[in-house]
This record gives C-alpha cells, structure tokens and sequence, in this order.
C-alpha cells in the first residue's frame, strides 16, 4: 500500500488488524509527509523518536490481540495539550521552553489507546484567533488554494495546525479545541470533519486554559466515522477536572446506522444574517433538502437571543482569558524579561508580559480586565452572563420542543486569505465566530462536515448542532449529511 498516509482513522485500522500494514509503516509515511510540508507550517513541534517508539509498541500489542481502535495510528496533536517531555507552548512566546512534567488527560487516554503522537500543531496564541495568524511559530497555512490564484489562504483557528495537517494527510486525524468555534470553522475551511463535543465530556486537565466555561477538546479527522472513532477514545470522566461529567462513553461508532428516518431537524431563522454570501445560503439550503430526501423532517425554529450571542462571548471569553492568564508573571510560568539595574517587581510583570504576550492575546486581557473591574462587572459581566442563560434557554425550549438536531451554516465565508483581515478592525474576525459561539455559550455539542466547494474551488461546511450527551446521534445525523453530500475533494498539492 502506497501513500499510507492518505488513509483515515478507519481504514488504517482495519489495514493495521488484517495484517497488511503496521504501524511503522504509517508512522513513517506520515513523517515523511511532515518533513515534505514544511512550507505549511502546520507541525511546530516535531516528535519522531516518540512516534517510532509508541508506533512499535502498538505493534507489538495489535500482534498480541490487546488492540482497541486508535492502536497504531499516527495523530497530530494540538499546542495546547500539555505533553510530558515535549514542548507545550500555546504558541506563546510568554511559554518558550516549557516542557511539561506531566500528561494532559486527552493525550494520555490516546496515548493509552496506543495512538501514535507525530508531534505538536501550530495554532493561534492561546487560541484566541479565527486565522492562525497570532502563533509565536508563525502563520499556519491552508493546503487549498483559490482556483489557479497562489496566495497563502488561512486554515481557520485557533485549530488551524491541526487543521491543516488532517487536510493536508500529514497525519491521520489530529486533536484541537473549542472555545468559540476552534474545531467547526477550521474545519469547514479546509474540507474536514470537526467535532465539539458537550461541555464536560472531554477532560480540560492538562489542556492550557483560555476560557474555562467554554473550552472543550475534540477530533478533527478526515470523515465523520473516524471522529466517531477518535472522540470515544477521548472522552471520559476525570476526577482531576471538576467540570468532567460521570457518563458512560458510548461506542460512537456502533451508532453510525445513516438512518434518521423521523428526526426533527431545526433550521433557526435567526441564522440568516445580512449579507450572507448566497453560495453559503444555497449550501444550507441544499443541507436541508439532503436531510429531508434521508427521511428527515425539517422544521423552522426560533432561536431569538441569537444576535447577542457574539456581544456576549466576547465579553465572558475575555474576562475568564484575563483570570486564567494572571499567573503567567514571569515568576511561576514562562520566560522573564531581561530587567534593567533598579527594576522591581513590578517593571518586572510589566516587561514579561508586554514581551510573552502577542498583540491579540494582549488585547483580550484588556478587555477581561475591564469588564471585571469594580465599576463594570455588572454592566458588561453579569449582564453577559445573564444573555447566556438566555441563550441556553431558547436551545433548550427548542430541544424540549422535540427537534433533535439543528442545521445551520458553519461559517460566514469560505476561508481567506492570510493578512486580508487588518488587525485595524478586530471585529471583522470576530465575525467569523457568528455560527458557533452559540454552541459553546449553551454547552452543547457541534460538528462540521464538508458539504460542497464555493465558486473558487474552496470548502465549504455545514454546522449540526445536537441536544447535551447526544453526540451519538448527533454523529450519526451528520453521517447521513455527509453520505448525501459526497464531498471527497481534496487540495491540490503545491508545498
């Protein structure tokens, strides 16, 4: 078998269970594929010697018959995981040289499950950003390209390491995180599959924070088989997290049927914005009508506190950004300016943090700031937080209504260029969020699946959103989606 590392989760593994492949043989075939892609600058943090290693052992173990699902394959793993040994540095220059002495829980439950770590993916600093154009490492870069046109297009963010690398086949699926659409929109700009599942499902130990009642990891992968397949291996309760719930994991995959004959699915008029590409309008539009001919019903749906969803994240996000950010000092975390002859500790926080910290990143702690001191809090922070239970209200009278999964686009626009969005006007990428922070601010869980190419030849996504612990049938709704939309595109090789 040759280009190895096209294959997806499931197919390797049952290449790696008939004998016709190891998993050396797919872990060399994915470096490789990393080493040729420098030119993307999606793996920053590259971990040969542990792949190797962990891919002999899983053979080892497959030989043995003690293999579950995600033995032997190769995976990228997002900057933000802390892993033992091994750089982990949120793409911030505040945390250069930090190798952590301990294991996230998402990447040592892959890790038990014998997937094969490539290496660590760029991303956008502490993942706030919507384009990767914020990481210490340097911008991330889409494997797409616009028609014959060779400008560099973002892969989405903060995931877009990840995400370039899972459409690029540098690996065969890799972990990102979901603070307000991380995972969906990367995903649907580069033509993959992207699942956030419900808060609490997926252990936050170990994961650096950036909004802790928002911030939630899941698969990006190639199909919604193989997110099936890698989410069940990530999930868990963890007793080191207190926001990790005690659910039995399902086995997602044995969900997938494709029949959702009689489903109710939800279309929130809400949704449709001002100037709302018509590409993207149709793509939804022909979203529903693939449901409808695979049994489903399609209902309207309101969902009326919608348009202060991102007025509210954007506040929330940035207060709990400036809380969990407070520590990195200099002093308990990270590097230390160079201090001149008389500074105190003071000159000493202020010159670390201006330094570690990049321009959005530093933005943000502004705002958090400024939202929770004394004379603000309850204009802008408790208010915030009262239009997020507004919010999570009219998802649940929805839910309760009896509609099982709603349909909406995934993002605004196909993806764009890098640098096209001045930094002048930190709202335009905001805007990029429009479709997904609603999920996060509700908890609940939200998967993008490629469904079409725009007029240039970019992808485009749909986004499902499901009912809290449904990720099953959430998955299986967007297996049927992805059956009817055929999309098998993939980016044209130029790296």
């Amino acid at each position: 078998m040759s280009d190895l590392n096209k294959l997806g989760l499931a197919e390797a593994r049952d290449a790696l269970r008939k004998g016709e492949v190891t998993s050396v043989e797919l872990t060399e075939s994915c470096l490789k594929a990393i080493d040729d892609a420098d030119a993307l600058n999606a793996f920053v943090h590259k971990t040969p010697e542990i792949a190797l290693e962990r891919a002999k052992a899983a053979d080892e173990r497959i030989k043995a018959g003690d293999a579950p699902s995600m033995c032997g394959l190769p995976i990228g793993i997002k900057d933000l995981f802390c892993t033992k040994g091994v750089p982990s540095q949120a793409a911030s220059k505040i945390l250069e040289g930090f190798k952590p002495e301990y294991e996230s829980t998402v990447s040592q439950q892959l890790a038990d499950a014998g997937a094969v770590m490539l290496g660590k993916l760029n991303m956008d600093e502490f993942a706030m950003g919507s384009s990767n154009e914020t990481s210490v490492y340097g911008n991330a870069v889409s494997p797409w390209r616009r028609g014959n046109d060779d400008a560099q297009l973002t892969p989405g963010g903060s995931s877009g390491g990840s995400a370039s690398a899972v459409s690029a086949d540098l690996c065969l699926a890799a972990t990102g995180t979901d603070t307000g659409g991380s995972i969906r929109q990367p995903a649907a700009f580069t033509g993959i599959t992207g699942i956030k599942p419900t808060y609490g499902r997926c252990s936050r130990w170990g994961i650096v924070a950036f909004a802790s009642s928002l911030d939630q990891a899941g698969p990006m992968t190639k199909d919604v088989r193989d997110a099936a397949i890698m989410l069940e291996a990530m999930c868990g309760h963890d007793p080191k997290d207190s926001t990790s719930t005690e659910l039995a994991v399902p086995n997602f995959e044995a969900m997938l049927t494709g029949d959702i004959k009689g489903k109710k699915i939800g279309i929130p008029k809400e949704y449709r914005m001002d100037g709302m590409p018509a590409e993207i309008e149709k793509l939804w539009a022909d979203g529903a009508e693939m449901l409808k001919a695979a049994g489903a019903e399609i209902v309207d749906i309101s969902l009326p506190h919608t348009k202060y969803a991102l007025p509210a994240y954007y506040v929330i996000a940035p207060a709990e950004a400036s809380s969990n950010l407070a520590r990195y000092d200099g002093v308990r975390y990270g590097r230390r300016a160079q201090l001149a002859q008389g500074d105190g500790i003071t000159e000493m926080y202020e010159k670390t943090r201006a330094e570690g910290f990049g321009h959005e990143v530093q933005r943000r702690v502004m705002i958090g700031t400024y939202v929770l001191s004394a004379g603000f809090y309850d204009a802008y922070y408790n208010r915030a937080r009262r239009v997020r239970t507004l919010i999570k209200k009219d998802f649940e009278d929805v839910f309760a209504a009896g509609i099982d999964a709603i349909l909406t686009p995934a993002t605004p626009s196909a993806s764009f260029g890098l640098g096209e969005m001045t930094e002048a006007d930190p709202v335009q990428m905001y805007l990029n969020d429009v479709f997904t922070v609603t999920v996060n601010l509700a908890g609940l869980p939200g998967i993008s699946v490629p469904a079409g190419l725009d007029k240039q030849g970019l992808p485009l996504g749909l986004q499902l959103i499901g009912r809290p612990w449904d990720e099953g049938d959430l998955l299986n709704t967007a297996y049927a989606l992805e059956s009817a939309a055929g999309f098998v595109a993939k980016p044209g090789k130029w790296w």
